[in-house]
């Protein structure tokens, strides 16, 4: 059975509530082309970070050649060999390939560099993800790894944490009421937005466990 965030995660960036700035940005740059770009992401955890990335992949690859990582510390200098290897062949439907890692803030200065090579050549049929969190982004250099030129590489897209309890708590509370996991009024869902620091997905997990029911 899947969990209310899986179950209502947007499938287009028109869905993503409460990052417009970042959207815009992200809609500049795919008008510019999908491929042969890599993204970096980071926010705060649940703004977004991984849902904008496979709706990103999806623009230019089928779900079959969308590759996920879920934690960076899965991400060898090997695997990185057997990403390039298949970084010369299209995929069929849209023709491209996409590689999403998440938790980018873990990757060891091997695979970092590694990277770098494989980063200044990347084909037009594939495209890069990196997601992080801001904390993680900035303990990449507290750990003395030169990340500048990884960064430097990547498309920059920053989420907000800011302004978004109103948004999250009606967005929640319409879930909650097509769920019939809805008893309290919208005050108590912005103080649930306010308490699981605008946390969508921490939200729609409390709602989940009838917390909203009264």
């Amino acid at each position: 059975m899947q969990t209310l965030f899986e179950k209502y995660r947007p499938s287009n960036l028109d869905g993503v509530l409460g990052q417009e700035k970042a959207i815009s940005k992200i809609e500049l740059l795919l008008s510019r082309g999908w491929g042969s770009r890599a993204w970096w992401i980071s926010g705060a955890s649940g703004t977004g970070k991984t849902t904008i990335a496979r709706i990103l992949a999806g623009y230019g690859a089928d779900d079959i050649y969308v590759n996920e990582f879920d934690s960076a510390d899965q991400l060898s200098v090997s695997e990185v060999d057997r990403i390039e290897q298949e970084m010369s062949y299209r995929g069929f439907g849209k023709g491209g390939k996409a590689y999403i890692i998440n938790e980018a803030h873990g990757l060891r200065k091997a695979v970092i560099r590694r990277l770098l090579g494989l980063l200044e050549r990347i084909p037009d049929h594939i495209c890069i993800i990196f997601t992080t969190t801001k904390q993680g982004e900035s303990k990449l250099f507290d750990d003395q790894i030169d990340a500048s030129p990884l960064l430097s590489r990547c498309a920059k897209i920053e989420l907000t944490n800011q302004g978004l309890a109103k948004v999250f708590a009606e967005h929640c509370r319409k879930i909650a009421l097509s769920e019939k996991l809805d008893g309290k009024p919208i005050q108590s869902y912005i103080k649930l937005a306010q308490n699981c620091k605008n946390n969508c997905r921490q939200m729609l997990m409390a709602i989940d466990a009838g917390e909203m029911l009264s």
